[in-house]
């Protein structure tokens, strides 16, 4: 069984996550402790909420440090889900300019809302376009709906990086992947069944390298 640590900087519950973690088979540590994320075999960063309080809270336990050295020197499998996904970026403009972890080349900018159907925040269930293959998709099929709550979207520079788009407003990405460093920008563990296919495939997906 993977000792998946969940990292907590006090922006999340994070009890849907390790539930959805422990009925996937892995066994969820939820944490912002070094040395049980040191030991960790994969790394899960949620979020909701704000970015620059997130990057505060983060830096204010030391957490970029030690996430930069188990996932960006060790290669430590890693998910960021929502709010997590976008702290991967350089910078985001939420209330006020933020540098982020800047593991991906982007931005994170608010959602642009197009006709009266595109309201923001974007809350509920909506399709996922793969636009390439990733093992975080393995036995999901393209055009699967996954549960969104965000009001936010990751400006990607690296196109290379995008695995999947979803269609609202002018559209953002909604899935990444660079290396073993994955990010959803919906909730996987509110999902239902693909969602916790896809916790599944990351549990194991240092396996399908």
């Amino acid at each position: 069984m993977k000792n998946v640590a969940v990292i907590d900087y006090g922006m999340c519950n994070l009890d849907s996550i390790a539930r959805a973690i422990a009925l996937c088979g892995g066994n969820p540590i939820i944490t912002d402790k070094y040395r049980d994320i040191e030991q960790a075999d994969a790394i899960i960063l949620p979020g909701v909420g704000a970015f620059p309080k997130a990057m505060e809270n983060i830096k204010n336990k030391s957490l970029d440090k030690i996430l930069y050295e188990q996932v960006i020197e060790k290669n430590t499998p890693f998910l960021g889900i929502c709010l997590g996904m976008q702290l991967l970026a350089t910078k985001g403009w939420e209330i006020s300019e933020t540098e982020g972890l800047g593991w991906i080349s982007g931005e994170i900018k608010r959602l642009e809302p197009r006709g009266f159907d595109s309201r923001i925040p974007h809350v509920g269930w909506n399709e996922v376009h793969l636009v390439r293959e990733s093992c975080l998709f393995r036995n999901i099929p393209s055009g699967k709906d996954f549960y969104f709550v965000h009001s936010y979207h990751f400006c990607v520079m690296e196109d290379n990086v995008i695995v999947a788009r979803t269609i609202y407003g002018d559209g953002f990405v909604s899935a990444v992947q660079k290396g073993l460093i994955f990010g959803v920008q919906f909730h996987p563990e509110k999902s239902l069944r693909f969602g916790f296919q896809l916790i599944k495939n990351f549990l194991n997906a240092r396996d399908y390298q």
